[in-house]
């Protein structure tokens, strides 16, 4: 198939008419498991075809056999693999690993694959992932936003891509005319690599990804196989980019709404009024005297203040297996779900120990916060144990809509007025009944109180004093 007649393929196939190198014509073909094969075949030789030819035309004219077809056996079954079966993987462990297999089993020669992908993280800057040579898994790194500022990240080859739009940097690493620039040489030629490639991967004019190969075979890559891999880079660039976009909308779903909410929504909980009803040990936590804090101290510094203080209550919550759901200005609203009856009694103790290692860790900041010259933080926790409705609710107007996913009810109503117990009884922690009965001599009887909102005296248990 000459040029002429790949361009007719690829933008103006005619429909219904058959053609003597591809087959039939699609319209003939029946939707049964043979037949898609046979659709999945011209395809996959019309996108290989139109990559070994922009391959040539980047200067790459090794990388086309004489039929039109990648010249790397290796790389052209990879490709094949790529589109029948690479794009649907999970994530990126997943494709990174059936990749390297694909590659090493068609024998393309590799010692080291590494992905490096920078992320929209308040914490992370770039999620690497790593395949070595005898590896049964793939390890995955990551890079906190410190790292934009070290020598790893200035004096590396990544570097080069993301910032100065170079596409491809390659490194003989043996003979008189390696070069060995970037530190990474070394380390890779120390581990025996004769020959180091890596692309940037890019999906619209931002580089967000790379990919980098290494080879211990004597002589490096061939120019072949280097010029085969790099036609199949815009394939690799947009499964690794639906991976990524994947996998980062479930981690700023988990940041904004917590680990089983972002889930959930992930999963097609995004309709209002839609919900649950769960059993739950709620958690409510909230700072005292805050608006008379943030009314005298300068912004930068209630900030900070905040920040300090939803380290020191949150920490021991998500390390229990709490799901914080939402920070309500100064308070924080978490749950302990509880799987069934028998967990009930566990969760309520869990939730114990969670609230217990918040007023630990309150207590040692304010230590801190007592050598800077600064004033105690003061907490009220408060504790219960029922029945919540866990779901979307939020307004809806035409097209527009802001939705939140919480909980609601009379148990997450009782917790947080029995938090709010805490100032008028001198308390950093109350409970109801229903939260200390599991929890034995840990928690005291204080006596019976009328509640904002409910009819009935609530009998409230706090620590020993």
């Amino acid at each position: 198939m000459n040029d002429a007649t790949e361009d007719q393929a690829a933008g103006t196939l005619s429909f219904g008419r058959p053609n003597r190198e591809t087959g039939p014509a699609v319209a003939d073909i029946n939707e049964n498991g043979h037949d898609r094969a046979v659709r999945q075949e011209i395809v996959g030789d019309m996108l290989a075809r139109a990559l070994a030819r922009e391959a040539v035309a980047q200067g790459q004219d090794c990388a086309r056999n004489a039929d039109g077809t990648l010249a790397c056996p290796a790389v052209e079954k990879t490709f094949r693999w790529l589109l029948e079966q690479g794009s649907s993987a999970k994530d990126m462990p997943q494709f990174l690993g059936g990749l390297v297999k694909k590659l090493t089993e068609s024998g393309f020669p590799l010692l080291r694959v590494y992905v490096g992908q920078r992320t929209l993280h308040p914490q992370i800057a770039a999620i690497g992932y790593a395949w070595n040579r005898g590896d049964e898994a793939i390890s995955i790194a990551t890079r906190d936003i410190s790292v934009i500022n070290s020598s790893t990240y200035t004096q590396s080859p990544i570097r080069m891509l993301y910032e100065f739009g170079i596409k491809r940097i390659r490194r003989r690493l043996e003979g008189d005319d390696a070069q060995m620039d970037f530190p990474i040489l070394t380390e890779m030629r120390d581990l025996g690599a004769t020959d180091y490639a890596i692309f940037a991967l890019n999906v619209g004019p931002l580089v967000r990804s790379s990919i980098s190969i290494t080879t211990d075979l004597r002589g490096g890559f061939s120019d072949v196989q280097l010029g085969a891999f790099e036609a199949i880079v815009p394939i690799l660039a947009m499964v690794i980019e639906m991976l990524e976009t994947r996998r980062l909308a479930g981690a700023l779903l988990e940041v904004y709404l917590g680990r089983d909410p972002g889930e959930r929504v992930m999963a097609g909980a995004i309709q209002r009024g839609e919900g649950v009803t769960i059993a739950a040990a709620v958690w409510y936590c909230d700072l005292r005297d805050f608006t008379r804090l943030s009314n005298k101290l300068p912004r930068d510094e209630v900030i900070a203040l905040l920040n300090d203080y939803f380290d020191a209550v949150a920490r021991p919550v998500h390390e229990k297996g709490g799901e914080i759901l939402k920070f309500i200005g100064d308070a924080v609203l978490a749950i302990f779900p509880m799987r069934d009856d028998l967990d009930r009694d566990r969760q309520c103790r869990i939730a114990l120990e969670a609230a217990e290692g918040a007023l630990e860790a309150i207590s040692e900041l304010n230590e801190l916060r007592a050598s800077a010259g600064k004033r105690p933080l003061k907490v009220g926790i408060g504790l219960h144990a029922g029945s919540v409705t866990y779901g979307n609710i939020g307004a809806v107007s035409h097209d527009l809509a802001r939705l939140d996913f919480t909980v609601i009810g009379p148990a997450v109503n009782l917790a947080a007025r029995i938090g709010d117990l805490c100032r008028p009884l001198d308390e950093v922690l109350l409970a109801s009944r229903a939260f200390a009965s599991p929890c034995g001599s840990k928690l005291v009887p204080l006596g019976k109180y009328d509640l904002r909102g409910f009819d009935e005296p609530a009998e409230v248990f706090g620590l020993p004093r």
